[in-house]
Order: C-alpha cells, then sequence, then structure tokens
C-alpha cells in the first residue's frame, strides 16, 4: 500500500492502549461503558470525524477512526474517560494508515490477544461497527476493513489450529480453581455478574468440575436466569449477594460496573474464600485482603497462565500470518481501486458529454437518425473506454498515480481529492 491519504484530507488512525503495556488500574481508566461509547461516538460526530470504530474489553480499548491528527482521537477517548493524555502517553501506541490496518488485522485474529488465538475480540469489533453504522460513523473504507479483518478471523480459525484448545480468560480462571483448589465438586462457587466472561466461566465451570453448587447473582436478575436456565443452575436476588458470600468457598466476580462492588465490608465470614475478579475495571477492592483467609486473584494474574496448549498455539502463527497477508492483499487492491475511482467516474461522465454533444449533430444533419440505436451503440464505447483504462490502472507493472495525471491532462478532467 503507497503512502498516501485514503480519505479527504485525513488519515486512518488505530489508537489505544491493552495489556502489554497498561495494567488492569490504567486500562480501568480507559475503560468505555455501552453508554460511554454512544458519548464518544456523538462527540466524535459533532466534532466532524468522518468515521470511527471503537472497542474496549478487558484488555484494550482502542478507536479505530480517520482524523488530521491522532491527538483528535485521543482527545476523544480522554474526554470520555477517567483517563488522562498523560496516562495515555505513557502506555498507549498510535498507528497510521497501512499500519493502523495491519494492527486491526492482528487483533481480530488473535494474534495480538492476551491468551494467543482467543477470538473474543471480534465479536466486539462486530458489534463496536454496528454501533458505528447505527450513528452514521462508518464510511466505506472502515466497513470493508472491519468485513476484511472477520473473514480473515473465520480463515484462521478453520484452517489453522491456533484457537485449539479450551484456553481464554475464562478457561484459565477454572483451570486456576482445578490447581487452588481441593475436593472442587463440593465447593459452594458464587457467580456474580452474568457478562460474556462470567458467561464464558460459567459454562467451563459446569463442563469441567461437574459442580452442583453454583449459584448465579446478577443486578438485573432475569439476565441470570437466562443464563442459569442453559446450565440448570440456582439463581439469587441481588439483595441476597451478602448472605451468599458467606455460604461460599469461591467468588467470581464478572460484573461491568466503573467500580468497585466488592469489598471488605460485605464479607462477613471468617473461612477461607477465593475471590477471582474477571472485570475491567476492577470490580472488587483490595481492601479485601485485610481480611484472613481471603485470596484476591486478578484478570491479568489468570492471563499468565501458560501451558502445553498454547506453546502447542505458536506453531500455527506463521499459518495464520499467511492467511491475514492474503486477505490483507485483497483489501489493499480494492483499496487502490478506489484510488482511481473518482478518475474513472470522471472520466466517464466527460466520454458522455463527448458523446450527447455528437450525437446532437448527427441529429441534426440525419433525417432518419435512429435515436435508441446511436445511444446503445455510444454507452457500449463509453463503457469499452473507461473500462480499458480501469484495467490499465488495476495492472500492478503500470504506476498508478502518473497514469492518473496523464488521463487527467488528455481528458481535461477535474482533480479529485477524494480518495474512498
Amino acid at each position: 500500500m503507497q503512502e498516501y491519504n485514503i480519505s479527504k484530507s485525513n488519515y486512518f488512525y488505530a489508537i489505544g492502549l491493552s495489556y502489554k503495556k497498561a495494567d488492569a488500574d490504567i486500562r480501568g481508566h480507559f475503560s468505555l461503558s455501552e453508554e460511554g461509547k454512544v458519548a464518544l461516538l456523538n462527540q466524535a460526530k459533532a466534532n466532524h470525524i468522518e468515521s470511527l470504530v471503537v472497542t474496549s474489553t478487558c484488555n484494550r480499548t482502542e478507536i479505530y477512526g480517520f482524523a488530521q491528527h491522532p491527538f483528535q482521537l485521543i482527545k476523544l477517548l480522554c474526554d470520555n474517560t477517567k483517563g488522562t493524555v498523560d496516562e495515555f502517553q505513557e502506555v498507549a501506541y498510535v498507528y497510521k494508515n497501512k499500519d493502523a490496518i495491519s494492527h486491526m488485522f492482528r487483533v481480530g485474529s488473535g494474534l495480538d490477544s492476551q491468551i494467543l488465538g482467543d477470538f473474543e475480540i471480534i465479536s466486539q469489533l462486530k458489534i463496536s461497527a454496528k454501533l458505528s453504522r447505527k450513528h452514521g460513523l462508518l464510511n466505506p473504507f472502515s466497513e470493508r476493513l472491519v468485513n476484511a479483518v472477520i473473514q480473515a478471523s473465520k480463515r484462521i480459525k478453520n484452517e489453522t489450529e491456533i484457537s485449539s484448545g479450551a484456553t481464554s480468560v475464562s478457561f484459565a480462571s477454572v483451570q486456576y480453581i482445578f490447581n487452588a483448589v481441593e475436593d472442587i465438586t463440593n465447593k459452594n462457587i458464587l457467580l456474580f455478574g452474568t457478562g460474556k466472561i462470567g458467561r464464558n466461566t460459567c459454562e467451563n465451570l459446569v463442563k469441567h468440575t461437574k459442580n452442583e453448587h453454583i449459584t448465579l447473582i446478577n443486578r438485573t436478575k432475569d439476565k441470570a436466569e437466562q443464563v442459569a436456565g442453559k446450565f440448570n443452575l440456582v439463581v439469587k436476588d441481588y439483595s441476597n449477594l451478602q448472605e451468599e458470600i458467606s455460604e461460599s468457598d469461591i467468588l467470581i466476580v464478572a460484573t461491568g460496573a466503573q467500580r468497585p462492588t466488592i469489598d471488605k465490608h460485605i464479607i462477613q465470614s471468617n473461612k477461607p474464600l477465593l475471590i477471582l475478579d474477571l472485570s475491567i475495571p476492577k470490580n472488587v477492592d483490595e481492601n479485601v485482603l485485610e481480611l484472613e483467609g481471603v485470596k484476591l486473584v486478578h484478570l491479568d494474574d489468570l492471563s499468565q497462565i501458560t501451558d502445553r496448549t498454547l506453546e502447542a498455539r505458536k506453531q500455527h502463527i506463521p499459518s495464520a500470518e499467511a492467511i491475514i497477508e492474503e486477505v490483507k492483499t485483497e483489501f489493499n487492491n480494492w483499496l487502490e481501486t478506489r484510488k482511481f475511482a473518482p478518475t474513472i467516474k470522471a472520466l466517464k461522465h466527460k466520454l458522455n458529454d463527448f458523446a450527447l454533444a455528437e450525437l446532437d449533430t448527427q441529429r441534426k444533419k440525419m433525417a432518419d437518425f435512429n435515436e435508441v440505436q446511436a445511444e446503445i451503440i455510444s454507452n457500449n464505447i463509453i463503457q469499452k473506454i473507461t473500462n480499458h483504462f480501469a484495467h490499465h490502472l488495476k495492472d500492478d507493472d503500470v504506476p498508478t498515480d502518473e497514469s492518473l495525471e496523464l488521463i487527467k491532462k488528455v481528458f481535461q478532467l477535474e482533480p479529485s481529492t477524494k480518495n474512498v
């Protein structure tokens, strides 16, 4: 892909932060709730941003969008989160044009996930793109790019074994419980929160522990009942949270709150309690560690678990990267076509003007002028000429920019400033 603006006077950027440099606390500062995402999109639209996709998960918060300068996107993020520009600069990354495109492919394909081959991010990207489209902030470039990333993700999942084995954050939590707790089958487990990670953890608990003492609590009870119905689990009211914690041996917190929902004051029992906090921002206050017998493990600790499954996955990285390059090449070819599309369109209009003028001349000269036949012939000739130029510009051996300038000069076309 050549270095050129892929939008009118703007560049395509990917800005954000992830688990690689930002710890859970900092990621929490930049975490976006659903309301926060909508507010950010509305602000972007008010600031005349033409296209923008924003994702926020437990491992990363990112914005993919068009801007004259990346600070426009950084400011959007900081204005709608607790994060500051200084914090962002300490841990963040900024990618431009082809590097931004490559980054989205790696993220969406599970190669940049905290646990290699974890594809949960791709569903988030789909949801984010849908939200952007709803708010009129998904231009043809961004929509095509997201679809290309989805295509690469599907192929990698189907054609490689990079996601083989049940390894994900939710599985890692169950794996940790197995290693840390004896007689897991007979322990009382309480799952507080039924977001995606919570649901996946619940499924893994049922599948791998054969435990019949799992209780679900969610602020919205009907959501908990929907999850529980699939696995035949017990659901309790949110008002029973303190009582249920007292009965539990293991507490898994997977809520989407922006501040801690569990602290030392809600824990009234003295028996050992293992707490797994799978939330970003953290939803368990570290003051629980002041209590005797309480052990707190956070998402980032679980993500450090490596086993033979993950090591085996690394062997499939080259195959995944080859698929990405193949799909990315198709996308870049489309992008090159978009680059000269305005010129071809202008050429077609110019040829059409020539044809109309000539038809008008012949109409005056010929008494038996066949209007329909003449129009069909002229339209076919125009289409063949424009197709010929388009095929010429698609040729890899042809210097596209020079050819575009020559076409504009020969046919006296208005210079086109829009490439997408």
